[in-house]
């Protein structure tokens, strides 16, 4: 799997764990779709294709900075909890 597929899904998981957690609403709500479609732009669009780094560590700032306090908001509730719900993608993720 490609790296921008990896981190689509890794990054669409600790939203639904966010979500369902804070949301409550069983699926995903309005606010955490628009977030994922919000990411999931970014990340294709990312300049730096499959070398892309992790955000944290890019040189190039493309989410707005509303949206960048929101993924990381939720990447600091979910990230702890990936290792007990999806500990393949947690390690994985780590190693990147």
């Amino acid at each position: 799997m490609n790296p921008v597929t990896q981190e689509k899904r890794t990054v669409g998981v600790m939203i639904r764990i966010y979500c369902s957690s804070f949301h409550k609403t069983g699926t995903s709500c309005d606010e955490c779709k628009s977030l994922m479609l919000y990411t999931e732009k970014r990340t294709e669009n990312c300049k730096f294709g499959n070398e892309k780094p992790s955000c944290k560590d890019c040189p190039v700032h493309c989410f707005s900075p509303e949206m960048k306090e929101k993924i990381k908001e939720v990447m600091r509730f979910s990230g702890p909890r990936m290792i007990y719900k999806h500990p393949v993608m947690a390690f994985l993720h780590l190693l990147k």
